[in-house]
């Protein structure tokens, strides 16, 4: 290369570098003064010419527009497609032949709104509308990535989404509580299950050795969740400032760590849904268990005395050892109160009692209120059934300081795999057993006994027999009222509680002094005595008897109104859905590297939204329920004005087939402008005014002038507005893949219109060296012809009919679909085999349903297929081919026309 064209590129280069390193200018970037940051001021709805057209002031934003440029409306569209676009966009599914006839005869001035009316009260509204939204959040039923694992768990979520929006829930309402539904609504099935919003996206499961890919695996995730939230319900890319500011918005790199902060302690796992009911139940059973524990107190009041005194004299009869007298016990499987009615227990996090004692999913834990006396020398006695041997740390019973800090604890498998000991702070009073590793807990409880004497020795017990050797270490004694009990953690209190138990507990004792190795191998049941329930009535007085049996009618009424709510919970067991983690505190990372922290963030918003205060007023090291729980008061704030335009374009996107804003998840320098500004703030005050009702917004929309219009072509119109972008006609659009399988299978005859559930599997997974792997699988059943929406959906496999028309793979955000045409889809319609196996299902209900006769055969596949009656002209035409090739044939010809594929 000779000298000076070497020295020109290099001066040629240089200059570029300097110019792509200058601060973009307001013309090339948003500013904190970018329209769609500022707030909302009510627009005044314009006077226009042909007002007579309008039906509401929408049509009054619209006919504004098309004037300036001038254009016109066009004309209403006919009855016919009038219902079949209300009947698709409201609930994906065609109008029956009835539904047709019965409107278009309907001569009432209301006809249209009793139509809008009755579609929005269907099931199916519910169905059609979560689809949308389960496109926007990614939600899919594999993690994705290497593994692939399956989400045999994450469907409560697919239709707590349709039985929120069926239900109208306020959006405001439906966005807080896929945010931190466990903070709003404690204790139901609903908040766990509505926040597994934020782990829909993928999952990498592979765990490489080296730290530094572990914290960049995690850092990309949390990526994802950031950018999901800030796209979904603000409209803003947030996380394109991972790397650095933000190239186009005024967003920093400091603001996408502080809105990560906010998210860091989500992490996708399953959870128990067994004994919870849905959000409105959780006050009403909450106070129903309070009752129980009430009752469960009285009767303990009653008996408890009797059966001391009938123990003391078997023992004095010569009967075997009696078991020592606790100061304090429980049967947890009986309810949460202590056998003196003293001492109830109140459940923490996702603890529950049930029949079979107390429940722990190692997120949950119960304490009792402070000891009333001084704690010297003292015996923790606890009988366990463990989930999962190999847990690690999980704490049965502890006494601690009401700090959680000191504490003296049974502890499984912390510092030694499968065995038992003595937890303390900082493990001071801690030393090996060295007892035999646990082999039976996870088939059956067992008896764990812990004895601690003034002289410093420990000693542990597993079924009433020493375990291992006791040692000598320190002794702790509290004060009184210095101490609780605390069942199912290490320690700890509020947030700071830690090393939770997985499994039950069905029983536990306190004493407040050191056990005898007799008195320990008595009370594990090692030749008890056992008073029987005949005994216990015989030795009651008359009195005391019709207390217990009013008390026992009482709790036996209460536990009864109990089921009866629990019968009306959630169908699933578990759901997949977040587990909170401790977060820790959040650094900003030098250009996104986790090897360069650079300084620490608290949990905030986005400070360019003036509007609502940024700053959460949390600390760096703030827990996870406050982070989310002022995350969603922040973005649903109602002076948030993104939160309010952001979902008004989204719902008018979805009727149109294009936003007022055509970049729905986009609302900054990137994205596109809005057609209509005026509009859009207009339909998200009108939304907020409706107290933040979905179906009032839609009703408020399908109802305008501007959506009756017909599709009908203009070429005068075309030449100014080819896009469509003034609204001088309802643009047509291609069903989408779901709503075309569901109408095959109304045509056919075949829909399964179940409501909710597991949903079908048209795949097998099988797994090949760890990596899991999706093949399709073709069955004629019931189950597997339900709707769309209730398809397992596993990220990366195969859907043949589906993929061929643009049904997109969760892997990643969907809030536009693409529509293409391509000569594949054609094929698919003729050569699929669930199209094939339709069509001769559909031929098979014609000929049932019309008779022999061809033509009423025909007549009634025209109404089925494309909501008209069949013309002469095809009519003759269709039997003539009918006659050479049969009409499964012309089912599949009809199922192949833009007359059935497209909406207009």
């Amino acid at each position: 290369m000779a000298k000076s064209l070497k020295t020109s590129l290099r001066n040629t280069l240089g200059a570029l570098a300097l110019a792509l390193a200058a601060p973009l200018s307001g013309a090339e970037k948003a500013g904190e003064d970018w329209w769609s940051l500022q707030p909302i001021k009510r627009p005044e709805v314009p006077l226009v010419p042909n007002a007579a057209w309008a039906r509401n002031s929408i049509d009054a934003f619209v006919l504004s527009r098309l004037t300036a440029n001038k254009l016109s409306p066009s004309q209403e569209a006919d009855r016919r497609t009038l219902i079949r676009r209300l009947s698709y966009d409201l609930t994906g599914l065609p109008p029956s032949p009835k539904e047709m006839e019965a409107f278009v005869n309907d001569q009432a001035p209301d006809a249209y709104e009793k139509v809008v009316n009755r579609l929005l009260a269907s099931p199916h509204y519910g169905e059609r509308w979560a689809r949308h939204w389960l496109d926007v959040v990614h939600y899919g039923e594999s993690h994705g990535f290497e593994y692939n694992q399956p989400r045999n768990h994450s469907w409560p979520y697919r239709n707590w989404v349709i039985r929120a929006l069926n239900d109208d829930l306020p959006y405001d309402r439906f966005v807080q509580m896929q945010i931190a539904g466990d903070v709003i609504a404690p204790g139901s099935a609903d908040g766990l299950i509505a926040i597994a919003c934020l782990v829909t996206g993928p999952h990498n499961t592979t765990r490489p050795n080296n730290d530094t890919m572990r914290k960049t695996m995690r850092q990309d995730e949390v990526e994802d969740l950031v950018g999901m939230v800030g796209q979904t319900f603000l409209g803003l890319t947030v996380n394109c400032a991972r790397c650095h500011d933000h190239k186009f918005d005024p967003i920093s790199q400091k603001d996408y760590y502080a809105l990560a902060a906010a998210l860091s302690g989500v992490n996708p796992g399953e959870r128990d849904l067994k004994g919870m009911v849905r959000g409105g139940d959780a006050a009403a059973l909450q106070k129903l268990r309070e009752l129980e524990v009430d009752w469960q107190k009285q009767i303990a009041a009653i008996e408890g005395p009797v059966r001391q005194q009938l123990l003391k004299e078997a023992q004095k009869a010569g009967a075997k050892d009696m078991p020592p007298q606790p100061t304090a016990a429980w049967n947890f499987a009986a309810g949460l109160a202590d056998a003196n009615g003293k001492r109830p227990v109140t459940l923490k996090g996702t603890a529950k009692q049930t029949p079979e004692g107390l429940m722990l999913d190692g997120r949950g834990w119960a304490v009792t209120a402070p000891l009333p006396y001084a704690v010297a020398e003292k015996t923790l006695e606890v009988w366990v059934k463990l989930k999962d041997l190999n847990q690690r740390g999980g704490g049965a019973i502890t006494l601690q300081d009401n700090r959680g800090i000191v504490f003296n604890s049974i502890v499984y498998g912390e510092r030694e795999p499968k065995r038992w000991m003595a937890g303390s702070n900082g493990f001071v009073r801690t030393k090996s057993f060295a007892g035999s590793e646990e082999t039976e807990a996870a088939k059956q409880p067992v008896h764990f006994a812990i004895v601690y004497r003034a002289d410093g020795s420990i000693t542990g017990y597993r079924n009433g027999k020493p375990y291992g050797k006791a040692y000598n270490t320190g002794f702790h004694r509290f004060p009184e009222n210095g101490a609780h009990l605390a069942f199912g953690i290490r320690h700890g209190t509020g947030a700071g509680a830690n090393r939770m138990l997985n499994g039950t507990i069905t029983g536990a004792r306190f004493y407040n002094r050191a056990l005898t190795a007799n008195e320990v191998a008595a009370s594990a049941g090692v030749g008890t005595i056992t008073i029987t329930e005949a005994q216990l009535a015989k030795a009651l007085t008359p009195n005391q008897r019709e207390r217990r049996r009013q008390a026992t009618t009482q709790l036996g009424g209460v536990r009864k109104e109990i089921q009866t709510l629990l019968a009306k919970g959630p169908q699933a067991a578990r759901v997949y859905t977040v587990i909170p983690r401790n977060p820790g505190v959040t650094q900003v990372l030098d250009r996104g590297s986790v090897l360069k922290p650079i300084g620490a963030v608290a949990p905030a918003g986005i400070p360019a939204l003036k509007t609502v205060k940024a700053d959460f007023g949390l600390a760096n090291n703030a827990p996870d329920p406050q982070r989310r729980a002022k995350l969603a008061e922040w973005i649903t704030h109602s002076d948030n004005p993104l939160f309010g335009r952001v979902i008004a374009n989204r719902v008018w996107h979805y009727h149109f087939g294009a936003g007022l804003v055509n970049t729905p998840n986009d609302f900054g320098f990137s994205g596109t402008a809005p057609s209509h500004p005026a509009l859009l703030d207009h339909l998200a005050l009108y939304l907020a005014d409706q107290k933040w009702s979905l179906k009032a917004l839609h009703r408020y929309i399908v109802t305008s002038a501007t959506y009756r219009q017909s599709s009908r072509l203009n070429p005068a119109a075309m030449k100014v507005d080819a896009g469509n972008r003034f609204l001088w006609r309802m643009s047509p659009r291609r069903m989408a893949a779901e709503e075309m399988r569901d109408t095959m299978l109304a045509a056919s005859g075949k829909l399964n219109r179940e409501l909710g559930g597991v949903g079908y599997r048209d795949v097998r997974a099988y797994s090949f060296k760890g990596s899991n792997f999706y093949d399709i699988i073709a069955q004629d059943k019931p189950e597997q012809f339900r709707r769309t929406i209730y398809r397992f959906s596993p990220r990366g496999a195969r859907r043949n009919l589906l993929d061929t028309f643009d049904c997109p793979d969760a892997s990643a955000l969907a809030p536009d679909r693409a529509s293409t045409t391509t000569p594949l889809q054609s094929l698919a319609l003729m050569n699929n085999r669930f199209v094939l196996r339709q069509s001769d299902f559909f031929a098979e209900r014609l000929k049932a349903e019309a008779g022999e006769s061809i033509t009423a055969q025909l007549r009634l596949a025209h109404q089925l297929t494309l909501s008209r009656a069949v013309n002469d002209r095809e009519l003759t035409l269709a039997e003539t081919f009918v006659k050479a090739h049969g009409m499964a044939a012309y089912c599949r010809v009809l199922l192949n026309t833009n007359a059935f594929l497209y909406v207009r």
